[in-house]
């Protein structure tokens, strides 16, 4: 006797699922199909290109009405099931129709996410999840006016582009740093912001939705943010995920966690009812790409036809983005580890970015940007396990190369013909440089000044350089460079530069345009590059805290035992009973074991628990204290003496010319630590002469010197000038202190820095040059608009509280 099935939903799992059965057994059931939508089966994620106006309805159809006749199958149109009977074997739809099964197949797919602000509700809130979504998009573009996108995932970018190309105007909101950040790495995302924004779509990355402003007539006009931004907005389109729909098997008893649970063969907790699709969770995972969907059901139309020797083992996923011109590929795990390597490459010229992850000598995850030809056969060498030692040289090239030797790059710029663009920027090409080679410039700096090859953006020096070595070969020498660190052949004023003229504003940017070997860099790039964005972009550029080391994310100097030093700030050495008493009283609230008086007048509260670090902080603000960036690369202290105020020998107002100096130069990043004083005559009891910058007060005014060192390397400092008045000495400070901010290299001292450009250099631009003192003084006093806000005071109310939870001790004892 044929047998009943009956299926709930009519998605692409759904319909593969029996289109798997009809071929291996067409006649055993009598089929019938719910679906909730009043259509027949089509490819969902093919919604983007009808959205878009590049494919109609008809087009994306994967099952038309003929195919439901040709099967005999019961297609029961817009009726969306509410029960189902297990004792009974029944289902029941909401219009009251009532189907008996042998064998059921729960395929509810997922549901949209809403973020639970206020305005969620209104008119012009809208999902992206089926055609009915596409439709309501279609009427609001149809009107034009201004859409939001919450969500900068695949459905929010595709949903995005399409109402671009419908004549919108468009806004990303995007919560994380980086868009696609569960598929892509950081340098993948930053190309495809740029790509995104090419096509004249706004992306916002880091904006938390506060609420969705009414207009006073239920519908939508504006997205507020967290920072009080609001974004004006005719409709809100909500892409931030999507979460399974379990809830029609969870009434029926049906055992669900995240999604519906499911063995090997896509049964259910119920052997007679199999699950499908995005509804379901497989050995802990849910999946909502298309090809895990259809592996999951070729085994449920196994099952159905008797043969459950075919399981489902779990899937690695592969994503890639349907925006016309945005060529994306994304497979695996791409996750950092110590037992990871990776290759990499980049071509700025071309936006292409490849990077392969490997473990154990095979691919674990890729990612692909701009050229993804060889994506499907890294996926496959992926799944396969495939061992990837023997063409691991040259594996990155995809597999036209694999198995070949090792490139010679020389080689290939030999090759190039004579009208091969050599420098874009300039317009320069091979023949151009080589008859200048040939013409007696036998050096980078000559070929430049002849050719202006690389002497804009600088990223075709690499290319210049080899023709140099073909040219002239052992004649050559490649200048000697002190690369930043082994991710790039650059050097940190190479960087430094490149930043400013390629106008590169965040870590991303700087590693794919500077073609890094690595995908995110290392312990020491990142710190570094973090650095110099602040400092270059000093009221765009958000600071990275992962790329700073543990002191600086922490906000105190870590200790031998792990506890934590506290240094709260003291303007100039100067303190009161009230802050010494709120000192104390922290000391014994938290039992610190150690108070130090530091030397650089200061008390220093030794041995802080890291968990207790935001509350002590908290209470030292309730004084009125600051953090004092004890453990910073940035300003440490202006030490005093007392002056004329007290001194018999005083010859000016040292304390409050050294609170002044503090109160406006604290919070300042500087490339290493600077420290600062002001002593009152030459007797020179605050040490002004081995400090970063120091002011000794004479009769006439105030000597100004700087470069000197007290620590590992003693340094006496040079006297920079000498000036008339207090002011005077906040301007030429602020000067030299900037000029060091703009070109010193990280890590290095002021002394270091000194060394490197010379005196001539800063006695010219902070001394000599009016107009370049004032203008790096008024560059530094801008910057200071966003770096002046107390990092204690922003944790004490819960920021980055993550950093500030001890780690978990419970089993370790047993070990021990």
């Amino acid at each position: 006797m044929t047998e009943k099935l009956v299926v709930i939903g009519n998605g692409m799992a759904a319909g593969r699922a029996l289109e798997e059965l009809f071929e291996r057994d067409p006649d055993r059931y009598e089929v019938t199909v719910f679906n909730a939508e009043p259509r027949v089966n089509y490819n969902r994620i093919m919604l983007s290109p009808v959205l878009s106006g590049e494919k109609t309805y008809e087009e994306i159809l994967i099952h038309d009405d003929q195919w439901y006749a040709d099967n005999k199958v019961n297609l029961i149109r817009g009726e969306e099931v509410i029960a189902i009977n297990r004792d009974a074997r029944k289902v029941i739809s909401r219009a009251g129709t009532v189907a008996e099964y042998d064998r059921l197949i729960v395929a509810t797919g997922s549901l949209p996410f809403l973020i639970p602000v206020p305005g969620k509700d209104l008119d012009g809130v809208l999902t992206y999840r089926d055609l009915d979504d596409v439709d309501a998009m279609l009427a609001a573009a149809e009107k034009g006016g201004r859409a939001v996108v919450i969500g900068g995932g695949l459905l929010g970018l595709e949903a995005a582009a399409g109402l671009k190309m419908r004549g919108m105007e468009v806004t990303v909101l995007h919560l994380m740093p980086t868009l696609m950040e569960r598929q892509l790495d950081q340098s993948a995302g930053y190309l495809l912001q740029s790509a995104i924004e090419t096509r004249g779509i706004e992306v916002i990355t880091r904006a938390n939705t506060h609420e969705i402003v009414d207009d006073g007539t239920g519908a939508v006009r504006a997205v507020r943010m967290d920072d009080g931004t609001e974004i004006a907005a005719d409709i809100v389109v909500m892409a931030v995920g999507i979460k399974p729909n379990t809830g029609l098997a969870k009434e029926a008893g049906i055992e669900v966690n995240r999604g519906v649970l499911v063995d090997d063969n896509m049964r259910t907790s119920d052997p007679a009812i199999y699950a499908v699709g995005e509804c379901v969770e497989h050995r802990g995972a849910c999946y909502g790409l298309v090809a895990p969907l259809y592996e999951m059901a070729k085994s449920v139309g196994a099952g159905l036809a008797g043969d459950d020797s075919l399981t489902y083992a779990g899937s690695i996923t592969a994503t890639k983005l349907k925006v016309t011109g945005v060529d994306l590929y994304s497979a695996g795990d791409f996750a950092e580890g110590d037992d990871r390597e990776e290759i990499v490459l980049r071509d700025a010229s071309r936006s292409i970015y490849k990077r392969l992850v490997i473990r154990d000598s095979r691919i674990v995850g890729a990612v692909l940007y701009g050229d993804t030809a060889d994506g499907p056969w890294f996926f496959q060498l992926m799944k396969d396990q495939t061992d990837i030692s023997e063409m691991r040289e040259t594996l990155i090239f995809g597999q036209g190369f694999a198995g070949a030797g090792p490139l010679d790059p020389m080689a290939a710029v030999a090759a190039l013909p004579d009208d091969a663009e050599i420098c874009g920027c300039n317009g320069v090409c091979k023949s151009k440089i080589v008859s200048a080679i040939e013409g007696g410039q036998n050096s980078l700096d000559g070929v430049r000044a002849t050719t202006k090859a690389s002497s804009s953006c600088g990223s075709c020096t690499g290319l210049v350089e080899q023709l140099l070595e073909l040219s002239l070969g052992d004649a050559y020498a490649r200048p000697a460079v002190q690369s930043m660190c082994g991710c790039t052949d650059l050097g940190h004023g190479e960087v430094r530069r490149l930043i400013v003229a390629k106008q590169l504003k965040s870590i991303p940017a700087v590693m794919q345009e500077l073609q890094w070997t690595t995908s995110c860099g290392c312990a020491k790039c990142r710190p570094a590059l973090n650095y110099y964005l602040l400092a270059t972009w000093p009221s765009e550029y958000v600071d990275d805290q992962q790329s700073r080391f543990i002191n600086e994310r922490v906000h105190a100097n870590i200790q031998k035992d792990g506890t934590y030093s506290v240094v709260p700030r003291m303007w100039g050495g100067i303190t009161t009973p009230d802050e010494l008493r709120a000192i104390a009283n922290v000391a014994d609230k938290f039992a610190i074991p150690t108070v130090k008086v530091t030397g650089g007048q200061r008390i220093d509260l030794l041995g802080v628990k890291k968990e207790d670090l935001p509350a002590v902080w908290a209470d030292l603000n309730a004084a009125g204290m600051v953090s004092g960036h004890a453990y910073g690369k940035a300003l440490r202290t202006v030490k005093t003496c007392v002056g004329n105020e007290w001194c018999r020998f005083g010859t000016q107002a040292s304390v409050e010319l050294g609170v002044r100096m503090e109160r406006f130069l604290w919070g300042a990043w500087t490339p290493h630590k600077v420290k600062m004083a002001v002593s009152g005559c030459p007797r020179n009891c605050a040490e002004a002469t081995v400090k970063d910058f120091g002011v000794v007060c004479v009769d006439s005014g105030y000597e100004l010197h700087f470069a000197g060192a007290a620590g590992m390397e003693v340094k006496e400092t040079i006297l920079l000038c000498r000036v008339d008045t207090a002011d005077e000495v906040m301007e030429y400070c602020c000067a030299l202190l900037q000029l060091y901010r703009e070109e010193a290299h990280y890590l290095d001292r002021m002394h270091k820095w000194l060394g490197r450009v010379g005196m001539d250099h800063v006695q010219s631009a902070v001394v000599e040059d009016a107009e370049s003192r004032i203008a790096l003084h008024d560059r530094f006093v801008f910057s200071q608009q966003f770096a002046q806000t107390d990092p204690w005071e922003e944790r004490a109310k819960g920021r980055d509280a993550h950093e500030f939870i001890p780690l978990p001790t419970t089993g370790l004892e047993a070990v021990a």
